[in-house]
């Protein structure tokens, strides 16, 4: 059996992260101008390609499922490019692991963006709390004043006990 599916797919892989991170950079352009609505869009299309690169990495994963069976190798877990590469001849090795380092290179890249992303809504949320705070009115103190506390207002009762 040969590995070209395998790297059809996974280039197909590739491309689909390569999409999405290019959403993740046009993500960043809309929280740093505010656009709500554009950022409800590309979530939609995010979403949409999450699935994609969800279905393509189920069939991977049968993909390396059906060329390790059919060199007869079983394992234990579940099979992964690094167990094909360990049977392939060196050619093959040599195009998966190519095609393998792109991948990988490109899902951190996304993982970084997206990390920035994230901490730019936080930044956002926390500005549009603190300016929420300070424009609410402060409510009155609840605590008993020194005088309360120590007892000066409070009235002894004039019931006697001992009478």
């Amino acid at each position: 059996m040969s590995i070209d599916p395998l790297l059809s797919i996974m280039d197909k892989l590739e491309k689909m992260h390569n999409s999405l991170l290019k959403l993740s950079y046009r993500k960043t352009e809309l929280i740093k101008v505010g656009d709500m609505a554009g950022l409800d869009q590309m979530l939609k299309d995010e979403q949409a390609h999450v699935a994609a690169i969800s279905q393509l990495e189920q069939q991977r994963q049968k993909t390396v499922t059906d060329y390790l069976r059919a060199k007869e190798i079983v394992l234990s877990g579940q099979a992964t490019v690094a167990d094909v590469m360990e049977v392939a001849n060196e050619i093959e090795k040599v195009q998966l692991d190519e095609v393998r380092k792109r991948l990988l290179l490109t899902i951190e890249t996304l993982k970084d963006q997206n990390n920035l992303n994230q901490k730019m809504i936080f930044q956002s949320l926390q500005f549009v709390n603190m300016t929420l705070d300070l424009l609410k009115p402060q409510p009155d103190q609840i605590n008993y004043s020194k005088t309360e506390a120590r007892g000066s207002s409070i009235k002894k009762p004039h019931f006697d006990s001992q009478a």
